[in-house]
Order: C-alpha cells, then structure tokens, then sequence
C-alpha cells in the first residue's frame, strides 16, 4: 500500500529508523578493515545484505566488487549510486573505541596494520543503507538506480589492476548504462553533516613522478673526479619549484609538485653513481597536466645535462581530475539542501586529493561531494586529516549522507524522467 505521506518525509522517517543499522554496519566495517583487492569479508557482506533486500546483484567484478540493480514501480531512466569499500596500511590509534581495527596482514611484502583511516567503512554502510530505504520506496518512483560497491579506490597492489578502471573494464556501467552517478566523501576538519560540494573541477589529477639522476662514483674527498649526482638531485628539486611558481598561469588553476621520497648513497665518504626521486604532480586541468609533465621532464634533463650527468624521467599517470558536471550540479544542489538544510550546504574549495570516482565521471555526468564529520567544537587544525591514524569519524554526520543520496536519487530520476518521458 502506497503512503500518502511526501517523499521526502518517508525519506527522513526511514532514516530515522534504521539509524541504528546505519552504525552497527558502520562500526563492523571499522573493526574489520580490509587493503585494495582483499576486500572479501566486506563484499560478502554487501553482498548477502542486497539479496536480501531482493535485489538482483552481481558479485566479484572488479575482483571484489559488488554492483546491484534496484528497480522502481515501472522502467524508466537509470541512476548510479558509488561507494569504496577498501582500507588503508596504517595504525589505529584509538584503542580505546569497543570496535578499533585489531586487524594485520601482508603488504607488499611486509606485516601491517590495517584501518579504515579514509572512513570508506562509512561510504560503504551508508549505500547499504540507501538501498534499503529505496527498496521501501520503490512504488513511489520510476526508472532503476544502479548501487556499485568498489574495491580498490586506494589503489591497487603493485602488479594488480583494480579500482573503478577496471570496474568500468568490466562492464558497471553497462546493461543498463546510467544518465548519471552520485558519490560522497566524508572528510575530517568540515563540521559534521555539513555537505560541501563544487561544481566543475573538484578534486586534482594524481600521477607518480620517478627520477634517477645518474653520474659518475668517486671518493668524497675527491668530488672533481666524479659527477655527484645528489648534488644534482638537490638541483632538481629546487628546478622543480620554479615550474608551479614562476613558469604557470596560477591564476587559471593551482599546481603542485612534490618530492617525498630521496634515495642515494650508503656511506659518509662515497659520492654515488645514482639518485632516486619520488614524488608526485598534482592539476586541476588536463591540458595543464600535459604541460607540466612536459616541463618536469625539460627542467630535470636539462639541469642533470648542465653538471654532466642524465637523468630518467618516469610520470605515470594516476587518477584524473575530479571534474563535478556543471550541469548536473546546478540541478542537484537542491537535493542537498533537503538532506542537510540549507544553512550546511556550502561551495567547497578545490581538494589536491584524488578520487578515482573521476574514471566514472569521464563516462558520464558526476557529481562527488563531502559530508563533514568533525564535531564543531573541534577547530580544522585539531581534527587529524582522513589516512590519519587518529583519523576518527562523529557518526551522528552518517545519516545526513544516507539522506543526500536517496535525495539525490529519487530527484535525478524524476528530472530525468521529465526529459525523457515514457
């Protein structure tokens, strides 16, 4: 029997009542955390709890993902609702929480600890809980809404492919192929149930800068019989700056480069034959992003070239920019204020972290935003940032998130419902 009561009041009302559920999946994530590619327990788990709702799923795509179909009362357009699922390398520092991560396993050849230090464990009860609602609201709307639960958003293991690449590889997004896909991001240092989001590009571009400087070994004490190489490194490094300061249009978008990681030498009094550099580049456009890449590879040639020695350039190209549909934003925005009311909804500032919900937004229309989880009293400076091992989550937030994603479902469809009728 269909209630008379509006949409959105069954929306808040259905919210309201499996908010318990809504943490307890939360908090059973968090204590069994698993890395990229290894999220087996947890998609068993997403798994079991979509059939149950009757849903038609289909499991290991992607290795470890999960996507189901939810139908409404007749056909019509499709939606696509994303969420991660996978852990990160890192210790929780909150032994005192009844359900902090006592989980450790192999990475990359090492024992490490294991922690939802990103909070991809609150994505992924979250849509389990979207899907419930819908699923009890499914007379009152058209179309089909496409749930897709990913592995490997942190990216996969060394020598593994994963991730929403491979998702889309494999098909997520046909059969049937959404008009458009909403995600979310919980993020430390935001107000808890504010929701920010920006329309346009949102979040940077990520790729893995590798150099090797090569030169020439000699004594230390005899540096003009060889070609030091960490002098040239030194040299490198400080070239590099003067891209995004001095040889970009800053005022079109931000840049960065950073180097995070120098290896070279093994003793006090040896100058080494190599130096290794790694790093990573960060843009907000594509065709900056070419630009820089370019740059790097002229500047450290170059300066490598001016001491006599050469030098390796490697950029390998990781998630692109994060690029929120204009148009889809501007509709949408309203189905945001619904959920959190329209004093916490605010345009957000451009992130220099990556997302590979970019992979999905190079096929069709977007729009990622970020839910606060941060008490108030807690200023940005003290609350420790996502893959923090004090990274912790005000769960009071997570309804506020199932909310803006039934919204931004139900509304999507019947927009699209308007353009496309029948």
């Amino acid at each position: 029997m269909t209630s008379s009561k509006p949409l959105q009041l069954l929306v808040e009302e259905y919210t309201h009542q499996f908010t318990e559920e809504l943490i307890r999946l939360r908090r059973d994530f968090h204590q069994h955390p698993e890395l990229s590619n290894r999220e087996y327990r947890t998609s068993r788990i997403v798994a079991s709890y979509l059939e149950e709702l009757g849903l038609n799923v289909t499991r290991d795509i992607a290795h470890t993902g999960v996507v189901a179909l939810l139908e409404g009362k007749e056909k019509g357009p499709v939606i696509a609702l994303r969420a991660d699922m996978d852990a990160l390398p890192v210790s929780e520092k909150h032994s005192s929480l009844s359900f902090a991560s006592q989980v450790s396993c192999e990475y990359e050849g090492k024992q490490v600890d294991v922690m939802h230090a990103c909070g991809h464990d609150c994505h992924t009860a979250i849509l389990l809980v979207v899907a419930k609602i819908l699923s009890q609201l499914k007379e009152h709307w058209r179309g089909s809404i496409k749930l897709i639960f990913q592995p490997a958003e942190e990216g996969a293991p060394e020598g593994e492919t994963g991730g929403a690449e491979l998702m889309i590889a494999e098909g997520v997004l046909e059969n049937p192929r959404p008009s458009a896909i909403f995600g979310l991001h919980v993020i430390a240092g935001m107000k808890s149930g504010h929701i920010g989001y920006r329309s346009g590009p949102t979040m940077a571009s990520s790729d893995t800068l590798k150099i090797t400087i090569h030169g020439s070994q000699t004594h230390g004490a005899m540096p003009w019989l060889g070609i030091d190489p960490i002098v040239v490194a030194s040299q490198v490094i400080l070239g590099l700056q003067t891209i995004t300061s001095r040889q970009l249009d800053v005022t079109h978008e931000p840049a960065i480069i950073t180097i995070a990681c120098i290896q070279g030498g093994i003793r006090d009094n040896i100058i080494p034959d190599q130096v290794k550099l790694l790093g990573t580049i960060r843009t907000f456009d594509e065709r900056m992003r070419s630009d820089v890449a370019q740059r790097v590879h002229n500047t450290v040639t170059h300066i490598a070239s001016s001491a006599g020695a050469t030098a390796e350039v490697t950029i390998e190209r990781g998630y692109s920019v994060t690029v929120n549909d204009p148009h889809l934003t501007q509709d949408m925005v309203g189905s945001l204020t619904k959920a959190a009311g329209i004093d916490k909804v605010f345009v957000s500032p451009k992130l220099t972290g990556a997302e590979d919900f970019s992979k999905y937004q190079e096929k069709i229309p977007g729009l990622f935003f970020f839910l606060g989880i941060t008490p108030e009293a807690l200023s940005h400076g003290q609350a420790a940032p996502n893959h923090s091992p004090h990274f912790t989550v005000d769960e009071s937030a997570l309804p506020v998130g199932v909310k803006a994603l039934c919204f931004l479902a139900l509304d999507g469809l019947a927009l699209l419902s308007e353009k496309q009728p029948g």
